[in-house]
């Protein structure tokens, strides 16, 4: 599948080429683990703390900074569309959603978690994209597990396990 994994900035970042690569290679690790069959499109944009906060605000009425949101274009279950995908003709790819990354809190909770930078943005990236295909880890404890164990076997594939 050709996949394309659009990542934006709106800060600076230190090592910005390494990020992104990150990013769309986690990205891509589950759209090929879950078996994306069609030609996929996610929009990424890394921003600041207040700008997150603001975002978390107004989409989810958490006035609170966070770490990452993502935001489905489709209804998905547990990585099955639930209504008939259509492709951008703009792009010629199915617009899946967006996902806002908020690096600078990534860092500070890879410090606090004890593992590197990279894990806890490959931890995020892959759990914002497991959303936009449908993961809730907020919905049941068994949709929590699954979730969970999805992260976990993505992260290892992509060598990003925990320190």
């Amino acid at each position: 599948m050709n996949h394309l994994i659009r990542v934006t900035t709106e800060v600076e970042l230190a090592h910005e080429d390494e990020v992104r690569d990150l990013i769309t290679r986690c990205a891509q690790q589950v759209l090929a683990s879950e078996g994306i069959d069609f030609d996929a499109f996610i929009d990424v944009t890394i921003v600041d703390g207040e700008t997150i906060r603001q975002m978390n605000a107004e989409y989810r009425d958490k006035d609170a900074v966070t770490d990452v949101l993502s935001f489905p274009m489709y209804d998905f279950y547990n990585g099955e569309a639930q209504e008939e995908l259509e492709y951008d003709p703009e792009i010629d790819k199915v617009m899946l959603g967006d996902m806002i990354l908020n690096y600078d809190r990534a860092v500070e909770q890879a410090a606090d978690f004890g593992h590197s930078p990279e894990r806890e943005c490959g931890f995020l990236t892959v759990h914002s994209v497991l959303h936009l295909l449908g993961y809730d880890h907020e919905r049941e404890e068994d949709d929590r597990k699954l979730m969970r164990g999805k992260e976990e076997e993505n992260l290892t594939a992509l060598g990003l396990v925990r320190a």
